[in-house]
Formats: structure tokens, sequence, C-alpha cells
């Protein structure tokens, strides 16, 4: 492990010379992220649950605005802040209940590289994903539940930004 944590520290160094990059997070990561799938496929596997062929469209559909609004709630939401205290710093307000924060400096590369997954939705997304895909074929009835309110949420969420900025529309005029 000490070897292994040597050389990736050496080519990091190679990698960006001018720049931290905690490439041990990022394998950390990468290897928690594999372990995730596996486990997904396993539990499939053990519980004999068919894997469709082909996944309906409205799966599909729900599932991606689920994903959409999920790593955005966890990435992003006031109220879930204290999940990436942490590994953050509150920067300032980002609008619509939602904040930017920062990665801590210093401590451990493992410690950066979770900063930046649970500060991006775009990263996040290929977990949430994941997840709820796996869900699907695990237990399928509550996924799809999950997946309904999260998606009405998101629904909600661009109505009540359409409807301020129509309000602001017409007492503007």
């Amino acid at each position: 492990m000490a070897l292994l944590r040597r050389r990736l520290s050496r080519v990091a160094g190679e990698y960006a010379p001018h720049e931290h990059r905690p490439l041990d997070g990022y394998m950390v990561a990468m290897g928690a992220f594999g372990a995730m799938a596996g486990a997904l496929a396993a539990a499939a596997k053990i519980s004999g649950r068919p894997v469709p062929e082909r996944p309906a469209m409205a799966d599909v559909a729900l599932l991606s605005i689920a994903t959409h609004k999920l790593s955005r709630l966890v990435a992003k939401d006031a109220v879930t802040s204290p999940l990436r205290a942490p590994f953050t710093r509150y920067s300032e307000p980002a609008g619509a209940a939602e904040l930017n924060e920062e990665v801590r400096d210093g401590g451990s590369s493992i410690r950066h590289g979770v900063g930046e997954l649970i500060t991006c939705p775009f990263c996040l997304a290929v977990w949430v994903s994941t997840a709820l895909t796996g869900g699907l074929v695990l237990a399928p009835r509550l996924t799809r539940l999950v997946a309904t309110a999260l998606t009405a949420t998101a629904v909600s969420d661009f109505l009540q930004m359409g409807y301020s900025i129509a309000k602001e529309k017409a007492e503007g005029d």
C-alpha cells in the first residue's frame, strides 16, 4: 500500500507539477464506485432478479430527472450541507436554496477527492444513476416511487423558477 501511495504521489507530481491533484483520492473514489457497481451486480445475480434487456423509455426518463434532482440535492442544497461540511467550506449562496462551497485545502488527498465529488452534481450523477438503475433491478416498485418523488420535485423547482420569472416580468412592465 505504501509503495502504491509513493507511486501515485510521483505520478501526480509529474502529471500536474504546478497544481495539487489528489490522484490517490480519485483512485479511492473509483474503487468505491467499482465496489458499489459490483455489489449491485452481485445482489442482482444472487437475488435472481432479471435484468431487463432494454430499459423502458419511461424508466429512463424518470431516472434521468430523478438523477438530476438527487445529484443537485446532495451537491448543492443548503439542507444537505452538513453532509458536505467535513470536506468543504461554505463560500456563498448560489440562489434558489443552493450553496457554493470550496473543497477544503490541506488534509488528505482522499478527503480532497471526496470533497470534489460531493460538490459536483455532474460527478455525482454517475453514482446516483448507477444506484437508481441498480434499485430498478433489485426493488423496482420502491425505486420508481422514490424516483417519482424526486422527479416531481425537479419539475416543481422548474415551475417555481418559471413562475418567479413570469412574475418579475409582469411587475416590471
